[in-house]
């Protein structure tokens, strides 16, 4: 195993109905599951999945960027469906990172996006797994 340089760590319990609480308290959440309850307040696998995974590809991408000496101004949404698995009857999960850059031109935002992509831990993570669309958007 590489080393380590720091653990975060989550207790659930009762699943999609349950709740979710960090070891640090930080996140401290009821879950609903939308598909079944579409007026219950609380968050959802997905949605905090989509938190993370925006947060670790924003960060990569500025990082590439530096890398690369282009300055740049970037937002990332990552939208989380969850999805029928047609293969096993199940379910599974979708991702489409909408990145807007601002800084530099089409070529370079699709550039730096698709290069944050292969250096992002959570695309390495679910590369080959879920399927990830890429949706780099130059912005002026």
């Amino acid at each position: 195993m590489s080393d380590i340089l720091f653990t975060s760590s989550a207790t659930a319990k009762n699943g999609r109905d349950g709740h979710v609480k960090s070891s640090d308290g930080m996140i401290d959440l009821d879950l609903v599951n939308p598909a079944e309850n579409k007026e219950g307040k609380g968050s959802n696998p997905e949605q905090l999945f989509a938190a993370g995974y925006a947060a670790c590809f924003d960060g990569a991408l500025n990082l590439v960027a530096s890398k690369k000496d282009k300055q740049i101004d970037s937002t990332t949404t990552a939208e989380v469906s969850f999805m029928k698995d047609k293969e096993d009857g199940g379910f599974k999960i979708g991702v489409t990172m909408n990145v807007e850059v601002q800084g530099v031109s089409p070529e370079d935002a699709e550039e730096l996006v698709e290069a944050a992509h292969q250096f992002c831990p959570y695309s390495k993570a679910t590369r080959g797994n879920i399927d990830v669309k890429l949706v780099p958007q130059a912005i002026e």
